[in-house]
């Protein structure tokens, strides 16, 4: 489990990121056309590593933003140092976030004709 400290620095280093994305100011034309969120980071035991997880919300191939952000890991560590007090600024890594895939294709499981037709059995039942 992360401690609370991880998870406080985490966050604000989410949000600023975020802010970043939000605002455009990663002169990259590839990151531009994207609409690139970030659900979460999670920091190392030490802080000096952070794992920044992205999801695209319009589409669009995630291996290429993520690879896109890498281009500008260290810019963007400069401006998280520039906004978030710490004694050293972390190395950020970038991930593609696949919980929100997971969940998609677990809602197509459930509303798939089998597992409807095995629910109105169980219903049958009781």
């Amino acid at each position: 489990m992360p401690s609370q400290r991880q998870l406080r620095v985490g966050e604000l280093i989410r949000h600023v990121v975020a802010e970043i994305l939000a605002r455009g100011e990663i002169a990259d034309p590839e990151i531009e056309a994207m609409m690139i969120t970030v659900p979460e980071v999670r920091m190392s035991p030490d802080l000096k590593h952070a794992t920044v997880f992205v999801t695209l919300t319009a589409g669009g191939d995630a291996s290429n933003a993520v690879k896109a952000l890498g281009r500008h890991a260290k810019w963007l560590r400069g401006q998280v140092a520039h906004k978030v007090n710490l004694k050293f600024a972390p190395d950020l890594r970038f991930k593609y976030d696949t919980r929100f895939d997971e969940t998609d294709r677990i809602d197509a499981l459930l509303r798939s004709p089998d597992v409807a037709r095995d629910l109105k059995a169980d219903d049958d039942e009781t």
